[in-house]
């Protein structure tokens, strides 16, 4: 089945496939929301991404950009690969903010992250398999289709928490 070829939002964002074959499907859902992340952050700087705007919850955007490459690293990675590597920034949340480390940094982490995740499903199928790495769960078989699909929940709920703390930041709502 012949695939749309991709379009993108004025905010430069692709337009997930509505017609066409799952996996492509899969991946551009996965593409619009990574892109949500990064438009989420835009125009902000340093002192402002590391704003906990939403009280009572110490959530930033800077945590939010890092969590995700932990996240990615933790589903592309540890469970469908099988790598054994380390947590990204020393501790599995991607969570806690160093002083030193700014938004364009953790951004440059975090799409590395998204190129090598993106890298180890090049050419595979959705029925391809890797094993859970935490328990409860460890050891049981998931499919690529199934880490995909749970990608793409990841990002669109952290995207709700995005949108509510960059609203607080500087009032910008949308995406």
């Amino acid at each position: 089945m012949a695939s749309n070829p991709p379009l993108t939002l004025p905010d430069g964002r692709p337009i997930p496939l509505m017609t066409g074959d799952e996996l492509p499907m899969l991946q551009s859902w996965l593409a619009f929301h990574r892109a949500t992340l990064q438009l989420k952050c835009a125009g902000l700087d340093d002192t402002q991404v590391r704003l906990a705007s939403v009280e009572p919850s110490s959530l930033t955007l800077l945590g939010l950009v890092q969590h995700l490459a932990e996240i990615e690293r933790n589903w592309f990675q540890r469970v469908f690969a099988g790598l054994d590597v380390p947590p990204v920034y020393g501790e599995r949340t991607g969570y806690v903010l160093d002083p030193d480390r700014g938004l364009d940094e953790a951004l440059t982490v975090w799409r590395r992250e998204v190129a090598r995740s993106e890298e180890l499903i090049a050419g595979r199928s959705l029925d391809e398999t890797g094993r859970m790495v935490d328990e409860p769960v460890a050891g049981l078989e998931v499919s690529l289709r199934w880490v995909l699909i749970h990608m793409i929940e990841e990002y669109a709920r952290h995207n709700g928490h995005a949108d509510l703390l960059r609203e607080r930041i500087d009032g910008v709502t949308g995406a």
